[in-house]
C-alpha cells in the first residue's frame, strides 16, 4: 500500500484510470496514441494529496497533489502521454514508473493544466521525498527541489528552477560543442571552439555552486 512513501492511510486512493479517459476528448496523433498503447501497461490514481486527506492548507497555485503510478511496457518514460494527462488533470502530479523491478520518479512543473517542464530520477535511483510542509505549495516545491537535488537549498524557488534550466541548457551546448570539436579538422576552429567551451563550462561551473 505504501509504495514506499510515508503517507496517511486516508489519502491512499489506488483507483485504476483507464487510458482512453485522458485523450477521448482531445484530437490526438497516432504517435501520442501509440505512446498510451505501446508504453503503458496502466495507470492508477495512488494518492490524493488535500487539505482534507493530510491537514495540510492549500493555496491559489496547489490545492491539491495527486500521484500516479504508470506500469510500462518498455523502459522509457512516456513524455507524450504525461502531457495529455496534465492536460486533463487541473492538479500538480508526482508519478511512479515501474517497468519490470526497476522504478523511476518524474513530477511536472505546473500551474493549473499547464505543463512547463517535467523532471524526472534515474531507474532504481534512490530519492527521498518529504511531504511536511507549511502548505500544499511549500510541500509540492520540496519534491520538485528534490529532483533538482536542492532539497536544503534555501534560495528562492523560481530562481533555483530558473537557474537548474540554464544549467541544463549550458550542459546541453557543452556536450554539442565538444562533440563538434571531435569531427573538426582545422586547427583555427578547434583553438576558437576550446574558447568558447571553456567559458561555456565556467558558467557551468558558477551555476552549480550552492
Amino acid at each position: 500500500m505504501s509504495e514506499g512513501l510515508c503517507l496517511p492511510a486516508c489519502a491512499y486512493v489506488d483507483i485504476f484510470v483507464a487510458k482512453g479517459k485522458f485523450y477521448e476528448h482531445a484530437n490526438l496523433n497516432s504517435r501520442t496514441k501509440k505512446e498510451f498503447f505501446g508504453k503503458i501497461q496502466r495507470i492508477t490514481w495512488k494518492y490524493k494529496l488535500a487539505e482534507d486527506t493530510i491537514g495540510i492548507a492549500k493555496t491559489d497555485k496547489v490545492t491539491e497533489i495527486q500521484i500516479f503510478k504508470l506500469e510500462l511496457k518498455t523502459q522509457e518514460i512516456p513524455v507524450k502521454a504525461l502531457k495529455i494527462i496534465d492536460k486533463t488533470i487541473p492538479y500538480q502530479i508526482l508519478y511512479k514508473f515501474v517497468f519490470r523491478e526497476s522504478v523511476a520518479w518524474g513530477i511536472t512543473l505546473k500551474e493549473g493544466y499547464k505543463a512547463q517542464n517535467y523532471y524526472f530520477s534515474e531507474w532504481d535511483e534512490p530519492i527521498t521525498f518529504d511531504f511536511t510542509g507549511i502548505d500544499l505549495q511549500k510541500v509540492y516545491q520540496k519534491l520538485v527541489k528534490a529532483f533538482i537535488g536542492a532539497v536544503d537549498n534555501k534560495k528562492n524557488f523560481t530562481d533555483l528552477v530558473a537557474n537548474d534550466a540554464a544549467r541544463k541548457q549550458l550542459e546541453n551546448e557543452i556536450r554539442v560543442l565538444e562533440r563538434k570539436m571531435k569531427k573538426e579538422k582545422q586547427f583555427n576552429r578547434k583553438v576558437d571552439m576550446n574558447k568558447i567551451l571553456l567559458e561555456k563550462k565556467q558558467q557551468l561551473g558558477k551555476l552549480s555552486e550552492p
